[in-house]
């Protein structure tokens, strides 16, 4: 079964009503984002400003400090996991309030 070199290559013809369809789209002007600066208001500025800070904000201190005390908490739940099962003893949390707060201020003293 082969195709002939002329049957594998063929376009179909466009009709008359494709061109006009193409031909009548409504033609844009391009305009560069200097323009679209002077019709953003005061408030459209200050809320992008904004926006920018709290990203900032959340990207250098939020993050980093979650990342950091999770991880501390993984880490000491890890040791403790490990330590029972190489040898036979029991990690008992006597103030679970206390570990809580001195892995927040561990977490938050190189910051």
């Amino acid at each position: 079964m082969s195709l002939s070199n002329s049957a594998s290559f063929i376009e179909p013809t466009a009709s008359s009503s494709d061109a006009d369809e193409i031909d009548s789209l409504p033609s844009s002007s391009t305009s560069s984002s200097g323009d679209d600066d002077q019709y953003v208001s005061d408030a459209e500025r200050e809320w992008r400003e904004s926006l920018r800070q709290a990203e900032l904000m959340l990207t250098m201190v939020v993050v980093p400090y979650v990342g950091k005390y999770f991880g501390r908490k993984c880490a000491y739940w890890g040791w403790a996991k490990y330590m029972e099962w190489k040898y036979p003893v029991e990690i008992v949390i006597t103030s679970p309030k206390t570990f809580k707060g001195a892995g927040a201020i561990e977490a938050a003293a190189s910051l």
